[in-house]
């Protein structure tokens, strides 16, 4: 049989196959491999050849029904059963297996198609009737309802509030954080600073734990500036503050004297 072929492009070779079962209105489970093999490589001919991947996809299902179509001349096989082999079975599972989910793709195509045509009206409910609420009927929510049953369950919510509690730790009294005093900063600084002649204003605030010492730090920095226990010094505009240990300060501070600023 002649074939006029007109080239189409399809997805690979199954989905040609498939093409080719439908022109000839053929049956899948039996398909005429002989009359379908030379169809197919009549449209394999007249390729493209541009494109080696999809070639080389369409080459090797030729290979497969070349090689169906020789096993169909040979003598039938048999399995250990005894029955008969078809040298067609695997490609037709492969074919039946395709043309389901090409089915299935295709009708999720269709309804997202049809859903682009649904549309939908806004609400139009008056104020009135959007604000009305069925009345309570009190009696049929408290239908049921005794004494007993509602003991029952405040002893089930009680219950549930014992089993929340840590057994340790709800004997734990409350932790208060001990307060931060200028005193013990400024003597914090004065150890600091006798041990490091120059140093980061910066470093030295991010080396606080908490905001409360941040700010307590600064005081006394500040402190220490007006006192001329420490020189100040910035090389460029925003850059980093240096804090220098002036030891020619003659300013004396004793601990009482720190401990006035509390």
């Amino acid at each position: 049989m002649k074939l006029s072929v007109k080239l189409e492009t399809f997805e690979g070779p199954l989905d040609l196959l498939l093409h080719l079962i439908d022109k000839n209105k053929v049956n899948i489970y039996d398909i005429p491999i002989v009359e379908i093999t030379d169809q197919y490589m009549e449209y394999v001919k007249a390729m493209d050849r541009t494109d080696l991947d999809l070639v080389s996809d369409f080459l090797v299902m030729a290979a497969t029904l070349l090689d169906i179509k020789s096993r169909m001349l040979l003598p039938v096989e048999k399995n250990e059963d005894g029955e008969e082999i078809d040298p067609r079975q695997e490609l037709v599972e492969r074919l039946v297996e395709y043309k389901m989910y090409k089915t299935m793709a295709q009708q999720l195509k269709d309804m997202n198609f049809d859903a682009e045509k649904q549309w939908y009206k806004s609400p139009t409910i008056p104020a009135e009737v959007a604000k009305y609420e069925e009345p309570v009927d009190l009696e049929k929510l408290l239908e049921g309802v005794t004494l007993q049953r509602l003991h029952a369950v405040f002893e089930m919510v009680m219950k549930r509030q014992v089993d929340k509690l840590d057994p340790i730790r709800s004997k734990f009294g409350t932790i208060r954080q001990d307060p931060i005093r200028l005193s013990d900063k400024l003597g914090a600084i004065f150890d600091y600073a006798e041990s490091h002649a120059k140093f980061s204003f910066r470093n030295l605030l991010e080396r606080q734990h908490s905001k409360t010492d941040i700010v307590v730090t600064f005081l006394a920095c500040l402190e220490l500036i007006k006192i001329g226990k420490l020189l100040i010094s910035q090389e460029e505009l925003f850059g980093d503050i240096e804090l220098e240990w002036n030891p020619d300060c003659t300013v004396e501070v004793t601990k009482e004297d720190m401990e006035q600023y509390d």
